[in-house]
């Protein structure tokens, strides 16, 4: 009977972590995309009030070795449907940013690069995620680390 009631205890665990798995929330990964000099890219994502938000960017492989590359940085402003600024990076080869968004809708990051004669092309790598994407799941309780606690059937001592 004890067997029973544990198996069917990690059986609610497994079923109540896989809810929240397929909750309806999408897939997140990094991309990365090229910034060529003097142009500006905005990448926007549908947040909901109260949600929490982080990000991080950086260059891939920048070229400090080559003589011809001066400048190897960009600028990122993310703002809310509103315009209230979030986070702001000006001159930037990386850096993140966390935010609770305060309204619902389409908050936006803006990437940057000057321009620059001759012409360049930098690589950005950009990692954002909302909700519960956003959490830091490594500190989650495993199953391993679970002390499982049985406690014994009482016995009632009718009198």
């Amino acid at each position: 009977m004890v067997a029973y009631k544990t198996m069917w205890r990690w059986s609610c665990w497994l079923i109540v972590i896989m809810l929240i798995f397929e909750s309806g929330s999408k897939m997140a990964e990094s991309m990365r995309f090229d910034m060529h000099s003097g142009e500006t890219k905005c990448i926007s994502e549908d947040v909901k009030a109260d949600t929490l938000s982080v990000g991080s960017y950086s260059i891939v492989d920048p070229i400090k070795s080559d003589p011809n590359v001066t400048v190897r940085f960009f600028g990122l402003q993310v703002t809310s449907p509103h315009g209230v600024s979030y986070h702001y990076g000006d001159k930037v080869e990386k850096g993140t940013f966390a935010f609770t968004a305060s309204e619902n809708g389409p908050y936006s990051a803006c990437f940057w690069s000057p321009l620059h004669q001759p012409p360049l092309t930098t690589i950005v790598e950009f990692d954002w995620r909302s909700g519960v994407e956003a959490r830091d799941w490594s500190n989650v309780a495993k199953k391993g680390n679970i002390e499982v606690i049985v406690t014994p059937p009482q016995f009632l001592n009718v009198t």
